[in-house]
């Protein structure tokens, strides 16, 4: 029997210049007891234009700075928050660990909650998902919701003003999602919402690839020079809702597997977007894709700045062992490369991986 094919989404999407200040008149129908779950950067970025979106109303309004990690302590401390000042909505403000806190406590309060990015370096904003720890810091869980979030509101001015860093790591990200939801099409695989991946999956996930490639580079320029332009307005869009909803309901493959075969070395401090896009290089590898269309992704990322060769990653291309341990975590069990057609083996990604940097070395040699 077919697996039934499904959809999710946001079930509203702001975003633009000075679109916080249109914060109450876009979600005012949320409620009227707000907790604001900031990251430091998210209170102080973001408080004064959320406040003049209120005016004269009467509605509660809390802020709250949380402790930099979603543990499992600081989402309870949250919810009692919730709890005794009679909340109606969360909204979380920051970057992913602020984002996926409130979406556990709306979650287990059972309260809609709503998110304001402050970087777009992942696509998190539009997911229905969040990554627990322990209080200790150490991995707990994924925790996967029946809903996206309620609404999701992107002020672009705020987002300008951000690293660069973050920007191009988004790319990074999203540069994965056509690749793997069209693998996953092909074999039927389950999106992350475990069911069929759409047409409709398929087409935004290939607007988003379409639309990195179109205005990548000036979207990067726009960003470091601190200004909005309508290139960074679309990479923002691919960034954020393109690749949420695209890798939602599309599925994940090898390109996401190689990012969880290197986090098996250890500690390391490349960003995670940046992982994906080196995995998605490998992964068209991996699938013998026509070496223009390898050339295209792969001089999408020497353009942006993302990655093509493992010391870009910080890994050593001459140590085999260190290769060999990224591949054998990322093949293990239940990893999103068996999404794969061929079937890929702990050897194939073992010299893909290998002949995807010394294609990166000879790119950038030419350059």
């Amino acid at each position: 029997m077919a697996r039934l094919r499904l959809i999710r989404t946001p079930l509203k999407y702001v975003q633009g210049k000075g679109a916080l200040l249109s914060f109450h008149d876009e979600l005012s129908y949320l409620g009227k007891r707000w907790l604001f779950v900031c990251s430091n950067s998210g209170h102080r970025t973001c408080h004064d234009s959320i406040e003049k979106s209120f005016g004269n109303s009467d509605d509660l309004r809390i802020y709250e700075v949380f402790g930099g990690i979603s543990s499992n302590g600081e989402i309870a401390r949250m919810q009692e928050i919730v709890r005794n000042e009679k909340i109606d909505v969360v909204v979380g403000v920051g970057g992913g660990s602020a984002i996926d806190t409130a979406k556990a406590v709306a979650h287990y309060e059972k309260l809609p909650v709503a998110v304001v990015p402050t970087v777009v370096s992942t696509d998190a904003p539009c997911t229905g998902l969040s990554v627990i720890y322990n209080d200790d810091e150490s991995f707990d869980k994924y925790l996967f919701y029946d809903n996206n979030p309620d609404a999701v509101i992107v002020d672009s001015e705020i987002i300008a003003q951000s690293p660069v860093k973050f920007l191009v790591a988004g790319m990074g990200d999203a540069l994965g999602t056509y690749f793997e939801a069209r693998a996953c099409y092909k074999v039927d695989a389950p999106s992350l919402e475990n069911g069929g991946v759409t047409r409709t999956a398929l087409a935004i996930a290939k607007l988003c690839y379409d639309t990195l490639r179109d205005y990548g580079s000036q979207a990067k320029v726009a960003n470091e020079m601190k200004v909005v332009t309508p290139a960074l307005d679309a990479i923002i869009e691919a960034n954020v809702y393109l690749s949420g909803v695209g890798a939602d309901n599309g599925g994940l493959a090898a390109a996401h597997s190689f990012y969880n075969g290197v986090t098996a070395l250890g500690a390391h401090t490349i960003e995670h977007g940046c992982c994906v896009a080196y995995g998605t290089l490998v992964q068209l590898l991996l699938e013998g894709v026509p070496n223009d269309e390898f050339k295209e992704v792969q001089d999408f990322c020497m353009e942006v700045g993302l990655p093509v060769t493992l010391a870009e990653l910080g890994i050593d291309a001459s140590d085999s062992s260190l290769i060999k341990k990224i591949a054998d975590a990322a093949c293990r069990e239940g990893e999103t490369i068996h999404n794969m057609l061929p079937p890929v083996d702990e050897k194939d990604l073992y010299n893909a991986i290998i002949e995807c940097d010394m294609l990166g070395r000879l790119a950038k040699d030419c350059r």
